[in-house]
């Protein structure tokens, strides 16, 4: 744990909202992503990561100690988090590595398309696939059954299943023996929230998809896991949730607290390096606070 999250209560966070996508300088406190705590120690040293959703929370974490371990790293996000992705890219770089920036809306199929080619043509290959973009919304009865709109569900279901689909589709070509694919679940999966009903489907299709496609690349030498998190404090939180929903975000874990994004990072780079994983796929790592993920 470092030492950041270590102080972090749930009585810390105070009612708050912001409107999607969020921005890291608005939330109150200001999460921790390992800037200051995360050490490397080589193990990613020569590899080529893209992260989805890189700009900030659980994406920042990953691309910081992803560099710290020797990866170049290629992120993507919406162009209105500008601000985010480009102190991200200075993180990277900061650790001697190469930062890409990519925004582009994973809505679109032809953008997640272009977005593999990009990161490949920038990086010259690409070894690490992590499709770590997700969405969902909780203000008002949004996430309930009397609550969907198209539009919405829409944007849920493109944003965190289509998109994983088809940038693992268009990497396939691009990675070979030794390469990994991690997708990022939830805690949702196993535990779903009322008012996140069809955020919480869509996670357990994340998970389904990842054991599918580890039976599938298994033979090409390419792993493929996930990482479920539970509730971790990211702008995530304040853009689509209510003022209240926030205010002491993470209480119910067992450990009475949210996580902090540096606290998920050392999951990712541990099923990303063949050091440590080389006999993991088809797994899904919770870092949930306590919460079960079976």
């Amino acid at each position: 744990m470092t030492p950041a999250a270590s102080d972090q209560t749930t009585d810390q966070i105070p009612a708050q909202q912001q409107q999607p996508p969020g921005l890291t300088d608005e939330m109150r406190p200001r999460p921790d992503h390992g800037e200051q705590s995360y050490r490397g120690d080589g193990r990613l040293t020569g590899k080529r990561a893209l992260i989805t959703g890189g700009d900030s929370g659980i994406g920042r974490a990953v691309a910081i100690a992803f560099a710290r371990e020797g990866a170049d790293v290629a992120i993507n996000y919406l162009e209105e988090e500008e601000v985010d992705a480009a102190e991200t890219a200075s993180w990277v770089e900061r650790a001697g590595r190469r930062a890409v920036r990519l925004p582009g809306d994973l809505t679109e199929v032809n953008t997640c398309r272009q977005l593999v080619d990009d990161a490949v043509s920038a990086l010259g290959g690409l070894d690490i696939l992590v499709n770590n973009a997700g969405f969902h919304l909780t203000k008002g009865d949004s996430g309930t059954l009397e609550g969907l709109d198209p539009e919405t569900v829409e944007r849920v279901v493109k944003t965190n299943v289509w998109a994983t689909l088809w940038l693992c589709q268009a990497a396939l070509p691009h990675l070979g023996e030794g390469s990994a694919i991690i997708n990022t679940s939830s805690i949702q999966a196993y535990e779903p929230s009322g008012s996140l009903l069809d955020y919480a489907a869509t996670k357990s299709a994340i998970n389904s998809i990842t054991v599918n496609l580890a039976q599938q690349l298994g033979a090409k030498g390419i792993r493929v896991n996930a990482v479920a998190p539970g509730p971790i404090w990211t702008p995530l939180q304040p853009a689509t949730r209510s003022a209240d929903e926030v205010e002491g975000f993470g209480a119910d874990s067992p450990l009475g607290r949210p996580g902090q994004p540096a606290e998920v990072a050392p999951a990712f780079v541990f099923l990303a390096a063949e050091s440590t994983a080389s006999y993991v796929s088809g797994s899904i790592l919770g870092v949930t606070g306590g919460k079960a993920t079976f």
